[in-house]
Order: C-alpha cells, then sequence, then structure tokens
C-alpha cells in the first residue's frame, strides 16, 4: 500500500479530438494532432518533456501497433525521450496517466505527456466486438453478442435480483444523450428523449437480453492527450491553471465474473474507498463524477460502488434525479460513454480532460458552476481493472 501523502502531481494542459466515426482516420494523425493540442495548452515544447506515455488498446483494430514512437515523427523535440505504450483493456487511458503520475512521484520525471487514442472503426462491427471481448474472461464468457451479451447477463441477473429496472437503465441513457448534447467532442450530441430510449423499436432494438441500442455505448474513433508535471515545476513554471490529484488509487479484481458477485463490483467500491481515503473526503464533497458507462447497467452499478445508493436502490436514486444536472451528485455531464463515444485508449484521459476542464471553469456549455471537487471512475472489463481520481484546482 502507498503512503498515505503522495507527492502533488498536477495537469497543466490537455487536448482533446472529436469522437466519432472516421472513414480513412490514421492513428499517426489522431497522436500528433493529440500531442501538439496538449503541448500548445500547457504551453510547452516537446524538448521540455521528459517522457512519453501512449494508451491504446489496439487488440487487432488497426494494422500499425508499437505506437510508443509516432509521436516523435510529428515533434522531432520528443526523439531520445523515453515513451512507452501501456494497456489496460477499457482503463487503458487512466493506466497511461497513472504511470505518468508514477514517474512524477519517483522523481524520474518533471513533465509527462500522456496521450490516449482509438482508431476501431477500421473493421466491421461484428470483428470490432470480438476485438473487445479478449477482455472478457474467454474460458468462460463468449458470447456471440460481444460484451454486450456479458453486461446483458449482469442486467438480467440484476433485475432477477431486484426487480425490473429498465426504466432506471434508459433514464440513464436519456440524461447521458442530454448532457451530450452540450459536449462539442461528443460522437452523438442528441437529445434522444425518456421515451425512445424505453421504448424498443426499429430505431432501438434490443441488442442482447434485457439491453436496447441505447443502452450500449458506440464504436469510436478519437484521442484526448494531457500534460503532467510535478510541484516543483507547476511552482517554477508559468501555466496559466492547473488540476491537482487529490487522490489516485488503482486496483484490480478476479477476470472471471464467476468468481464474484457482480452485482457488487466490488473492485470499483474499493477503488472508490480508497481514493476517499487518500483524498480526506467523502462521496458528499464531489461535485460531479464522470463515470464508466460502457454500458447503462455499469452506470447503475458503478452508482452503488460509489456509495450513492445501497444494493438494488440505484434505480430509486436515478429515477429521483439524484444523478442529473442539479440533483445530488451530476453524472456525466460530458454525455460520458454513452454520448461523448468509446473509443477504448483514449477514454481514461477523455474522463480526466473533462473533468479538469469543469475544475477550472472551461467546461463551456457542460460547465456545473462551481465545480470543486471532481470524480473519475474509469474500469477495464466488468470492474476487473478499477482506477478511481479525485481532482482539484490547484492554481
Amino acid at each position: 500500500m502507498a503512503a498515505p501523502l503522495q507527492a502533488p502531481v498536477h495537469i497543466v494542459g490537455w487536448s482533446h479530438s472529436k469522437f466519432g466515426k472516421f472513414d480513412g482516420l490514421d492513428s499517426e494523425t489522431l497522436i500528433a494532432d493529440a500531442v501538439r493540442g496538449a503541448l500548445a495548452d500547457a504551453g510547452l515544447e516537446a524538448a521540455q518533456v521528459d517522457s512519453v506515455v501512449i494508451g491504446t488498446f489496439n487488440g487487432g483494430f488497426v494494422q500499425q501497433d508499437f505506437p510508443s514512437s509516432l509521436a516523435i515523427n510529428d515533434q522531432p523535440g520528443l526523439r531520445f525521450k523515453p515513451s512507452l505504450r501501456v494497456e489496460n483493456a477499457c482503463a487503458t487511458g487512466s493506466a497511461a496517466i497513472y504511470t505518468g503520475l508514477q514517474a512524477i512521484r519517483a522523481g524520474d520525471a518533471d513533465v509527462v505527456l500522456v496521450v490516449g487514442y482509438e482508431r476501431m472503426n477500421g473493421l466491421p462491427t461484428a470483428q470490432v466486438g470480438d476485438v473487445l471481448l479478449k477482455c472478457a474472461y474467454v474460458k468462460e464468457e463468449t458470447s456471440s453478442a460481444g460484451f454486450a451479451g456479458v453486461f446483458a447477463g449482469i442486467a438480467q441477473k440484476y433485475f432477477d435480483t431486484y426487480g425490473d429496472a429498465s426504466d432506471a437503465l434508459a433514464r440513464i441513457a436519456a440524461k447521458n444523450h442530454r448532457n451530450g448534447v452540450s459536449n462539442p467532442y461528443a460522437h452523438v450530441q442528441r437529445d434522444l428523449g425518456f421515451e425512445f430510449c424505453n421504448t424498443v423499436s426499429d430505431k432501438n432494438p434490443i441488442v442482447a437480453g434485457p439491453l436496447r441500442r441505447t443502452d450500449c455505448s458506440m464504436v469510436s474513433d478519437g484521442a484526448a492527450a494531457l500534460v503532467l508535471c510535478s510541484d516543483r515545476m507547476r511552482k517554477a513554471g508559468s501555466f496559466r491553471r492547473a488540476v491537482q490529484f487529490r487522490a489516485a488509487r488503482h486496483v484490480n479484481d478476479y477476470l472471471p465474473v464467476s468468481r464474484r458477485d457482480i452485482l457488487r463490483l466490488e473492485g470499483a467500491q474499493q477503488a472508490w474507498q480508497r481514493a476517499f481515503a487518500e483524498a480526506g473526503c467523502t462521496l458528499d464533497d464531489l461535485s460531479l463524477v464522470e463515470t464508466h458507462d460502457c454500458f447503462t447497467i455499469a452506470e447503475l452499478l458503478e452508482v452503488e460502488a460509489m456509495g450513492l445508493a445501497a444494493p438494488g436502490q440505484g434505480p430509486a436514486i436515478i429515477r429521483e434525479g439524484q444523478t442529473e444536472r442539479g440533483g445530488r451528485l451530476p453524472i456525466n455531464l460530458s454525455g460520458g460513454l454513452k454520448a461523448k463515444g468509446h473509443p477504448i485508449g483514449a477514454t481514461g484521459v477523455s474522463q480526466h480532460v473533462l473533468a479538469a476542464m469543469q475544475l477550472v471553469n472551461e467546461a463551456g456549455d457542460m460547465q456545473l458552476p462551481g465545480a470543486r471537487l471532481a470524480g473519475v471512475f474509469n474500469m477495464g472489463g466488468v470492474a476487473v481493472a478499477n482506477y478511481a481520481s479525485i481532482l482539484e484546482r490547484s492554481a
């Protein structure tokens, strides 16, 4: 276990591409644009970066793998800097951030550039599903419906245990699509409405089990990047603003769903509890949360795992509007993965960028007035790799 007092690490610059489906998009271009934007936002030259961390799942999405040096092609100032690629399923982006954070806390770097990206739409949808299913325990959790089938099984078990909550899942989808209208980076900027999300139709068919199309995040392309720096560097530099990690906790759980009570998401619960302990705060101190709604049932279970509702009581909290803008704890003001999109390697970086934007009052139409403390939760697999961050403005 890490020491309770950690050296401060700050986010001092960022960039975020539009997420969506882009024909002919090149991964190298995604990386180059993200790097250029983040460096410019931080007011730094590439030569001032000590190390680079690239996060991408890939897993067969694109032909070009080994991306750790691709940024050098556009930024010769990064040549001869240490650079590596990390991967941790759908939590790859947060894994990249935490790798950079650890390098700074270890004293190996003062400035770390972190990039998360994914180019998913170069494959047919069925093949994308096959690639993603590698993040499940394939000895047990193979499904013709891919990960949607895995989460559909979890949703059905929840309904069997606590009662049908299809309407609560539809409220999550409708909320996130409504929030996504205000996010210029979102894959879908359209308010679908509760009735559409709650009704099975030709445009909103059943995908697997009780999950409808509106319960599932999209196959997206995109990138996000941020610049991390040490406290010494922040104080010595001239950054126009900074956001600090009050907490950064990562825990892993069993890969097989069969070895866990899957309705509890105990790994997520542990990550949140450890983050609150490190930050010296409680859930009630948070202004907002960006959480991992790869499927609406995931957000429902995460609402319970973070402590906003007791087990089985998540639907009531959602029906009451407690996770809406203006509710007790606004969740996914960005539109979440549901509306914003879910390019795997970019997701965790995107979540941290959008939370940081809220804290420095740069979130535009997404802005929550007076945001002071933001939570971020990013998971890989079915709550196997769990990352919980708590962020606050530091300059």
